[in-house]
């Protein structure tokens, strides 16, 4: 009997650390870039969200240059 329970299996587990560490990396990068106010620290965070963006365009400018 099943009894309404959901059984969940990750395999993927060590890489969300590997991420994690990945965005604390970034931010620190990000926010110690910032000028210290309030929006640049909120920026530099995003900015860390989606630091893998910068990285391919960045590729990619010096692929076609």
């Amino acid at each position: 009997m099943d009894n309404g329970r959901v059984r969940v299996v990750e395999k993927a587990g060590p890489w969300g650390v590997v991420f994690l560490m990945a965005y604390i990396g970034a931010a620190i990068y990000f926010v110690s870039r910032s000028d210290g106010s309030f929006w640049g620290v909120i920026l530099g965070l995003l900015q860390a969200a989606v630091w893998p963006v910068y990285a391919v365009y960045h590729v990619l400018v010096l692929l076609v240059a």
